[in-house]
């Protein structure tokens, strides 16, 4: 069977293919997929600004948001079955190796396969996907595809507030930094705990949206008065837990300004490649508990489960800001490349 399946050659490279699907081993599943996110991360790799597509290898199929049907299951193939709603996981642990039987994350993994951004990886920019079993998740049947596809994004924000010894309640006041999907995610999250929920961003359309997704206030982190309006926010006290999804320098930066004491500080924004002078000796006056959350580990069944517990509360679908079919792929790239602005989630649509 052939399909049309898109491949990154480099940076502003990336072209549809009509090639061979894979026959599916006995632990693999062969998925139609009906919808796939253009990530940041995505977005990155393409302009050669990330070394986390691996097109110096060889040729991949990026995207790693993925919504699909399940059309052929292998033979040794449990618990998924043809015409299951699924979505897939993006870090790929081999479970083998010396570091994922010493339980870390899968990151760590010495054999670690990336879904959609690496040539010995399937991705989800393409009418179909062959992925072994172990990390395709049913969604419910009520679901959309697109919601399928936004699992993975929201377990990053999730697990970036909950993962790794994480946490919070209705005590807290959380401030979440970026109000991209990320951000947005764990400003749902944070509201779910009961806490007080800052968003800040510097885009005046992305606080609007975010006080529909979870925030209580909303604030333009350039506002001259932008510590002290913080700092009224928490009614003197400064965070208790901070979320930073933007992966900026200013913000990361200005964290050990915003935190109050023994804040819990959750990096979430990707910002590796870049040194960002901070006064980290606030640290210690403030003890300050800093963790990184880069992957995930088992949330995606945890992640399907919250979304279904939150779904009628928040519009997933609304969050799409653009449907564009995979064939005009070039028209999504654009818009989710050059305007940022209005487009805050770009969703690729595949034909049935």
């Amino acid at each position: 069977m052939r399909a049309n399946i898109a491949f990154m050659y480099g940076p502003k490279d990336l072209r549809i293919e009509n090639v061979e699907v894979p026959e599916i081993n006995s632990n693999q599943v062969l998925i139609k997929t009906m919808a796939c996110g253009i990530c940041g991360s995505d977005i990155h790799c393409f302009l050669g600004e990330s070394a986390e597509g691996r097109y110096d290898i060889a040729p991949y199929t990026p995207g790693h948001e993925v919504g699909g049907k399940v059309v052929a299951v292998g033979a040794d193939v449990e618990g998924i079955k043809v015409g299951d709603k699924v979505t897939c996981d993006c870090v790929m642990a081999c479970g083998k190796c010396a570091n994922c039987k010493e339980g870390l994350m899968p990151s760590a993994c010495l054999n670690m396969k990336e879904l959609g951004f690496r040539p010995d990886s399937p991705g989800g920019m393409g009418e179909y996907m062959v992925v072994d079993q172990e990390y395709v998740y049913p969604i419910p049947a009520d679901w959309s595809y697109a919601m399928g596809a936004w699992v993975e994004t929201f377990s990053v924000g999730y697990f970036g507030i909950w993962g790794n010894g994480g946490y919070i309640d209705a005590s807290d006041y959380c401030l979440i930094t970026g109000a991209g999907p990320i951000g947005v995610s764990a400003a749902m999250v944070a509201k779910t705990s009961g806490a007080k929920v800052i968003v800040s961003d510097m885009n005046a359309v992305r606080r609007e949206r975010a006080l529909k997704y979870g925030a209580d206030v909303v604030l333009d982190p350039t506002d001259p008065d932008y510590y002290q309006k913080v700092k009224e926010a928490t009614d003197g006290h400064g965070p208790s837990v901070i979320a930073e999804a933007s992966g900026s320098n200013g913000a990361l930066a200005a964290i050990f300004d915003l935190a109050g004491h023994s804040c819990r500080v959750n990096l979430i924004g990707h910002s590796i490649g870049r040194k960002v002078p901070v006064e980290i000796g606030k640290t210690i006056w403030s003890t300050l508990r800093i963790k990184g959350s880069g992957g995930t580990k088992n949330f995606m069944q945890r992640t399907i489960r919250f979304i279904s517990a939150i779904k009628d509360k928040y519009d997933f679908d609304a969050l799409n800001s653009h449907y564009i079919p995979f064939m005009q792929l070039d028209k999504g790239m654009d818009l989710a490349v050059n305007h940022p602005d209005e487009a805050f989630k770009v969703m690729l649509t595949f034909d049935e």
